[in-house]
């Protein structure tokens, strides 16, 4: 599924999100920025442990705030690390919101034109799909439209079926297509 707003395309895609050829790729932190299971666990295995490393040199954050650090082996040159929850590892749909816009703020003041996310909330932080998929894609549709964007891409790249299912069912709610 493909959206345009203005110059920029935003995607839904299943897969690995640590195989995406992109500027960046996101990382559901929580605020000590330490890397276990789930998106994070993937991303330091695969990139190393230098990410790990560059990212918990800058935290602790607190939730709502990300940070931007190399890409390590991955293909993406960078990750961005969102803090969508604490130490409790609980989270919520506002929660995502801020710190989808946090992700955003950061790729701008970088000039990241490509990125890749995941459903954040829904691993570890048990939010339902529809939840982070109305936060998140509520967020991007919002900051693409103010305009001033340096994304031209961005891709959602899920691995449940059930954020899979709803994000596409959301981006055609919010973005309008019949």
């Amino acid at each position: 599924m493909k959206l345009k707003i203005g110059p920029a395309t935003i995607s839904i895609e299943r897969g690995d999100i640590t195989d995406r050829d992109v500027d960046a790729i996101v990382n559901a932190a929580n605020s000590t920025l330490a890397m276990g299971t789930g998106v994070a666990g993937a991303i330091k295995r695969k990139g190393g442990v230098i990410i790990e490393e560059e990212a918990m040199r800058q935290g602790p954050v607190e939730v709502g705030e990300a940070v931007l650090t190399t890409g390590g082996n991955l293909p993406a040159t960078h990750v961005i690390h969102a803090a969508v929850m604490g130490p409790d590892l609980k989270t919520d749909g506002d929660k995502i919101a801020t710190t989808t816009r946090a992700v955003l703020a950061l790729a701008m003041k970088h000039r990241i034109t490509s990125i890749a996310l995941p459903a954040l909330g829904t691993g570890v932080g048990r939010v339902p799909g529809a939840v982070s998929a109305e936060a998140m894609l509520g967020a991007l549709l919002e900051h693409l439209r103010a305009g001033g964007s340096t994304l031209k891409r961005a891709v959602f790249v899920l691995y449940q079926d059930d954020a899979y299912k709803a994000f596409i069912d959301t981006l055609k709610r919010l973005g309008g297509v019949q």
